[in-house]
Formats: structure tokens, sequence, C-alpha cells
């Protein structure tokens, strides 16, 4: 990547995959950032870059670099694996930062009361994810095996309801088949991992629906939906 290149990655403002820092104001925050990109997708995280898409570029290569080092391997558990380019720009360095989607999912991160969190990507936002997405997320390695389960009354309520509307929620499920929702959620989570419904992440709450025909014909296990912020 040339100076260019990185232009035209800016053009098309934060999102998704991508992510502007001015500089690392500290290893916690950043590391919320880099676990979250390597438990969605992956991403592209641009140290040196104001909010507004300007190239301002860091005071301190290595400084910076210290501070991502940390936050990667200090405050995320498992460490968070990354690549580094540096790119020259008026006197100054912009820092690329590539994060890979992860096979060792979930990262958490530990805060300063030394509790874990785990975020994932949603749209432009690092978040927390909800317990049913941290289900989902360990069952995304790919040596698993592909679960199967024995479709009950309760399976098949969800899947008729489904057929009638478009989506339903742990809330939602738990009154349809008057259960608690500590059991909704692990009947819905178990389907998801299974392939037959996919659930979907928002910055409020999660929500599921019936995956397509040719992934449940396919056999493969679903993964975490992510739906990419539109520009």
């Amino acid at each position: 990547m040339n100076i260019h290149d990185l232009k035209l990655l800016i053009e098309d403002g934060e999102g998704f995959e991508l992510e502007f820092k001015r500089k690392v104001s500290s290893p916690l925050k950043i590391a919320k950032t880099m676990s979250s990109f390597a438990n969605t997708s992956g991403g592209l995280i641009l140290f040196g870059v104001d909010d507004d898409g300007s190239i301002i570029g860091v005071e301190s290569e290595k400084t910076e670099l210290d501070l991502i080092d940390e936050g990667a391997e200090y405050y995320c558990e498992p460490p968070v694996s990354f690549s580094i380019k540096i790119i020259p720009y008026n006197h100054r360095d912009v820092i690329v930062a590539t994060v890979e989607e992860s096979n060792t999912k979930p990262h958490y991160v530990k805060d300063e009361n030394n509790e874990q969190n785990v975020y994932i990507r949603v749209k432009d936002n690092s978040v927390l994810a909800s317990k049913e997405v941290i289900k989902v997320l360990r069952d995304e390695h790919p040596d698993k095996t592909p679960l199967t389960i024995s479709i009950g009354e309760n399976e098949k309520r969800l899947f008729d309801y489904l057929e009638t509307h478009p989506r339903i929620t742990v809330t939602e499920y738990s009154d349809l088949i008057n259960v608690s929702q500590r059991r909704s959620s692990r009947i819905l989570t178990t389907l998801v991992r299974t392939g037959v419904i996919r659930i979907h992440t928002l910055e409020k709450t999660d929500y599921f629906t019936l995956a397509s025909a040719d992934e449940v014909s396919a056999g493969s296990r679903t993964k975490l939906f992510r739906t990419p912020q539109q520009h």
C-alpha cells in the first residue's frame, strides 16, 4: 500500500472493516477495536487519520507501535495477531494495522477491573457481544464438526413462527414457547450452530431468522451474520 492507495481507502470513509484513529489514546481502547475485527471479519485501522478523513500522521511511530502491541498482547485474550505497514506522509507517518478474522474466537478484552468482555463489529462501531453471539463465536473454529440435533415441539414452533414472521428475538421466543430466556437462548444458539437459523447482530439487540434453503441443504454451520455499513 502506498499513499495513493491510502487516500482511495480513506475516501470510502469508516465502515465495517475500516476505522480511523488520530492516535492510540490508550492500549485498552485499541484492544477493543482490534478484538472486534478479529472476532468478526477482520479489518484495517489507520493511525494518523482523523475522523473526517484528514491525514495528519502520528508524532512518534515507535510510541504508537508500542501501544498497539500492548493492546493486542496484554489486553486481548488470546492475543490478537496483526500486521503493520508504515506509510510516510508530509514528514510524518500513517500506521496501517491489518487484523485478520481469527480462527481462535472469541478474543476477550480485559479492562481496568480485570473483567473480560467480547466485542464485535457492527456497522462502523465496535460493540459488546451478547451471550448468544459469544456462544456462536466459540463455534466458529474451522476444524469444529457441525452439530446434529433432534427437532422437538419447541423447535417446530420456532420454524412455524419464522414461516410467517421475518425474525424473532430471545425474549419473543421465550414467550412463544413459555420457557425461561436462558433455555430459549440455548435452543436458538444451538440451532444457529447447526446452520438452520442465523443470528443477526444489531447495536442494541440480536435477532434470528431462518437460514436460506441453500445454506440448510449444504449442511454447513452458519457463521455470525454481519451487515456491513453501506456508503
